[in-house]
């Protein structure tokens, strides 16, 4: 008997037909999907997968090397500024300047600007596949950004860029060495063109640059007030208003090789120092300081008078607030009364003792701008303990050593001042020490026949005649600066606003023989030479001076904005 298959199913000779169409479908499958990734992998999809994989982009290339001294470190970026060619033949190039030792300790630069024309950067910024391995500089996130520098439309840092440059060469100072020109005139060709009234961004600016080490260049936007539009400019100042005949003083302005420094912008001044009171104490230099800021501040609202014969002050009622000034020409208390062989009526000056009438008022500001050193060329008497220690242009009695000289009680007061207010209980504010500001007297001193008449334009590299008297007592300063800071025990901040070497360049800003309005003034030598009476140690409004209040807002900026906004 014979076993037969139940009804319906089918016989056995079946299952090599089944097994062989089943074998087919899964091998016509396989081959499909091979196929198909080939085809993903050379589609846009697939330079999203390699990106994902690789972090590189190979539909989006940059045509960019980096050399191997230019990578860096967080701590030790190269500086973002583009360097663009405008009259290149073939357009617009885009090169990164070589990092120098002495920007090790620059920051990155912050390129998010909300208001510049570039795209922020995505999380993975597009490189090319040779950059994989090497750190992308700051200037490289974003592709947009990278076409419309090569286009012209912006620099490297956010800022609308003009295309009509009629100089030879790059705009903008070079970030390498500083040195643009090879004579005097050359540095007004390789000048900036004027940015779009909204183009300079205070977020521009790195927060971790060196504000100090630049270059000066001509700007035809000119400055933000002129001596018509501001009524407070002491006369001495109104070099327009006094008949001087050039102009060209009043459009340089300072560039940082590793930044930019904005131009001043009033009403972010007047935001950020919400209901705070800034102080300008010091000598008459201070008083030309305080007057800029005014000037400056001028132009956005016109401030209310509420000052008095011991202090001048200044309120600015949307913002309250204040701009105060304060004679103190020596920062130290000085006295007049007998002491040892110094005769009543005498100046003497307690070189450890800061100015008793100073001090009172300093709980009361939030951000002080100290400014000392030309009184100290004035006759006076040293005292340190209430001992007579030296003295200037005085010492009668021979028979005594002179401990101390002019030069080193700079020095000292300097360390006095700054000491006290990093040690005043009550004091929590930010004091900003404007360094030594530089006289330009050539061929003598201000009572010995020196002179800056006829200077016209700043110095180029390799002009700047040195001072010894100028570079000693910045050095002290500095000396004095650094001393007290080893001191501090309150909460206050101190911070060197080091304008010296800067303002060595800018020996065409000062009065000169422009320093009245008398018509029938002498503004030129005599025949046997002899230069006519002039400043050359304040500064024309508006001119350079203004320069030290857009360092004071960059310093402040730096100092609250974070704050504010956390």
């Amino acid at each position: 008997m014979s076993l037969g298959s139940p009804k319906g199913f089918p016989t056995m000779a079946a299952f090599p037909r089944s097994l062989l169409s089943i074998a087919i479908s899964v091998g016509g499958l396989a081959l499909f999907l091979i196929l198909a990734s080939c085809l993903l992998v050379q589609s846009p999809l697939g330079s999203t997968v390699q990106s994902y994989f690789y972090g590189v982009d190979s539909s989006k290339k940059l045509d960019i090397s980096v050399s191997s001294s230019n990578q860096t470190t967080s701590d030790s970026p190269l500086s973002n500024v583009a360097v663009i060619d405008k009259n290149s033949p073939s357009g617009p190039s885009f090169e990164l300047p070589m990092i120098s030792n002495e920007s090790s300790a620059v920051k990155n630069k912050d390129m998010s600007d909300t208001n510049s024309l570039t795209s922020k950067p995505d999380s993975q910024s597009p490189m090319s596949s040779s950059l994989v391995d090497q750190p992308v500089p700051a200037v490289l996130s974003g592709v947009r950004q990278e076409e419309e520098v090569r286009n012209g439309s912006i620099d490297g840092i956010g800022n609308i860029y003009s295309s009509n440059n009629s100089g030879n060469g790059d705009s903008r100072m070079d970030d390498n060495n500083g040195d643009t020109s090879s004579g005097s005139t050359l540095a007004a060709e390789k000048s900036i063109l004027p940015l779009a009234s909204n183009a300079s961004k205070t977020d521009s600016v790195d927060s971790g640059c060196d504000l100090y080490h630049g270059s000066w260049f001509y700007d035809s936007l000119g400055p933000t007030y002129t001596n018509n539009t501001c009524p407070i400019i002491t006369q001495m100042q109104n070099c327009q208003g006094n008949g001087r005949p050039d102009k060209e003083y009043e459009n340089w302005r300072w560039k940082p090789f590793q930044c930019d420094l904005p131009r001043f912008d009033a009403k972010k001044f007047l935001e950020l120092m919400r209901g705070k009171t800034l102080a300008f104490i010091g000598d008459s230099v201070a008083r030309n300081q305080m007057e800029s800021m005014l000037c400056l501040l001028w132009q956005v609202e016109v401030p209310k008078n509420r000052g008095n014969r011991k202090m001048q002050r200044w309120y600015f009622r949307s913002t309250s607030v204040m701009i105060v000034r304060i004679w103190s020409s020596w920062l130290v208390h000085q006295t007049s009364g007998p002491l040892d062989f110094a005769p009543e009526g005498f100046v003497k000056l307690h070189l450890d003792a800061p100015d008793d009438e100073l001090m009172k008022y300093i709980p009361d500001f939030d951000v002080v701008v100290l400014s000392s050193g030309h009184w100290f060329a004035k006759q006076s008497a040293y005292v340190i303990n209430n001992e007579i220690v030296g003295g200037q242009l005085w010492w009668p009695d021979k028979s005594r050593s002179m401990k101390v000289n002019n030069i080193e009680a700079f020095g000292i007061s300097v360390e006095t001042i700054l000491t006290a207010l990093a040690t005043h209980p009550n004091y929590t504010g930010l004091a900003i020490v404007r360094s030594y500001s530089p006289d330009h007297y050539e061929g003598g001193a201000w009572n010995t026949g020196g002179s800056c008449t006829g200077k016209v334009r700043p110095l180029s590299v390799g002009e700047l005649v040195e001072n010894g008297f100028t570079e000693i007592m910045h050095k002290k300063q500095v000396t004095g600066f650094d001393r007290a800071i080893k001191k501090m025990t309150n909460k206050s901040k101190l911070k060197l606003m080091d304008i010296t070497e800067v303002f060595g360049y800018r020996h065409d800003g000062h009065p000169g023989p422009y320093r009245s309005p008398d018509p029938n003034k002498i503004t030129k030598r005599g025949p046997d030479g002899k230069p006519p009476p002039q400043d050359c140690l304040h500064w024309c409004m508006p001119g350079p001076v203004d320069t030290w209040n857009e360092l004071v807002l960059e310093i402040i900026r730096r100092e609250f904005e974070g704050k504010q906004s956390s």
